[in-house]
């Protein structure tokens, strides 16, 4: 059933990027403080669920169509990838990698492999978790 909140629905478009870039603060931060890929993912998950509260699932749909399913299966081939690149240079399953680097705007930056294990959390997270919203919502 759609409804005809505006106040709702105004009000959700302008909360959804005010989560949705705390969700990428936490992935971010959960380097060196809690956070990380399940917290982040789980988060952008509320905002997602946000807008199909305001407005419902088949606009949701349109707007974000995205196929939940492939989410997932990119996110576990990057974070088994990226914990079993290690086995092909010599070292044990899940050793990550780090190094610093110069980058043009942000100076000198550590850049870690566990980030892009993280990214695969995170899409798993996403992915599985709007699975189950989608499917639990979706009355055809």
């Amino acid at each position: 059933m759609k409804t005809n909140d505006v106040i709702l629905q105004f009000t959700a478009k302008i909360v959804f990027f005010i989560i949705f870039f705390y969700a990428v603060h936490i992935f971010f931060a959960g380097h060196y403080t809690p956070g990380g890929g399940f917290v982040g993912g789980l988060v952008t998950s509320s905002a997602i669920v946000l807008l199909i509260i305001a407005f419902d699932l088949k606009t949701v749909k349109s707007i974000l169509p995205i196929n939940y399913l492939y989410l997932v299966a990119v996110g576990l081939l990057l974070a088994l990838g990226t914990a079993a690149f290690s086995m092909f240079v010599g070292e044990p399953f899940f050793t990550h990698f780090f190094d610093y680097f110069n980058l043009p705007i942000l100076g000198k930056t550590s850049l870690h492999t566990a980030a892009l294990f993280d990214l695969g959390v995170y899409l798993v997270v996403v992915g599985v978790t709007m699975t189950i919203i989608q499917t639990i919502g979706d009355d055809e």
